[in-house]
């Protein structure tokens, strides 16, 4: 049994857990524009060469895989094609898929996050991001997750810097069926942070999501909010955050990648959350990120709805993103 056969088989038997025809549906644009482009080229009986890797690393950098992460994903190919003694370039698909999922580390804590076990409560999760990225929805959904996981789960509402943050993030927290904490515009978000663990303590809650403002321009006033909120839930407990989330907007593409490395200076980041990837064809940004930050996509956003936020699986991903339209993981037609 093949590489992806296997991959295949897997996803067969954890399709309805992962929403892989949502996943999918997700996906379209970009595989539209990223992989409809590659099996034009990459058609049966054509030669390999060095016209057809050009072709092939124009395709990547355009979707907005980033040149770094291209230039490592033809030199890989080319390997491959040494190694393998590959000749016939419909062969190429394949390969590009083992070698994208290869560049795509699976999270440590990638069997937690699959089922939204916390290993001590209250786990704590701290959501830090530039305004408009989508963080307050990716609040909302990730709560629900954890509810609907059967998880008790407090939200602390310490952007307190932003007009109507608080009002937005109840809505959510009422669509997720979850509790708020919150304070008055301008309050210390310190403050609101320690209020929430020990709320969250007193009431037995299993996780806490920390909202924080979304402003990078002063990143010295950044650093000391983040670490001040940090420093004083480990007052309360000790190891508090457990995960601090980036999330990014997948339209941005190379963007992102540069607001993360700003992120990364300020805060000790465990995993990224890419959301809007259903409303861009740069889906193979998910590649570049991964790739340029070493650390793990934890959870993608492929729609608008409340359950739209997905765990992020290396395997699902891939086969999604290669999917022939139509198509079941095990190979059917729909």
């Amino acid at each position: 049994m093949g590489f992806f056969d296997k991959l295949k088989q897997k996803i067969g038997s954890v399709a309805e857990a992962l929403s892989f025809d949502r996943l999918k549906d997700g996906l379209a644009k970009t595989r539209d524009s990223f992989v409809s482009r590659l099996k034009k080229v990459l058609f049966a009986g054509r030669k390999i060469d060095q016209s057809l890797l050009d072709e092939i690393e124009e395709i990547l950098i355009t979707s907005d895989v980033g040149v770094t992460t291209t230039s490592k994903i033809i030199g890989r190919l080319q390997d491959r094609v040494r190694t393998d003694n590959i000749q016939d370039a419909s062969l190429i698909i394949d390969v590009l898929k083992e070698e994208i999922a290869a560049m795509l580390a699976d999270s440590p804590s990638a069997q937690n996050d699959a089922t939204f076990a916390v290993p001590s409560t209250p786990h704590v999760i701290m959501v830090i991001g530039v305004n408009g990225v989508g963080k307050t929805t990716t609040i909302g959904k990730l709560a629900h997750n954890y509810k609907k996981a059967g998880r008790s789960v407090l939200i602390g509402a310490a952007d307190t810097f932003r007009a109507a943050a608080n009002e937005q993030l109840e809505v959510w927290a009422e669509r997720a069926g979850v509790e708020i904490v919150q304070q008055r515009q301008g309050a210390d978000p310190a403050a609101v942070a320690y209020d929430t663990v020990n709320a969250a303590l007193s009431r037995s809650s299993d996780v806490v999501i920390i909202d924080t403002a979304g402003r990078l321009h002063n990143k010295q006033g950044l650093m000391q909010e983040l670490e001040k909120i940090g420093r004083v839930m480990k007052k309360l407990k000790s190891d508090a955050p457990n995960d601090v989330y980036l999330v990014l907007d997948a339209t941005t593409g190379q963007n992102a990648i540069q607001q993360a490395r700003e992120f990364t200076k300020v805060a000790p980041i465990t995993g990224i959350i890419l959301t809007k990837l259903d409303g861009t064809a740069k889906g193979g940004a998910v590649i570049a990120i991964a790739d340029a930050l070493g650390m793990p996509v934890r959870y993608i956003g492929v729609g608008e709805r409340i359950d739209d936020l997905q765990v992020f699986d290396t395997d699902a991903f891939v086969e999604a993103l290669f999917e022939d339209r139509g198509e079941t993981p095990d190979g059917s037609s729909n």
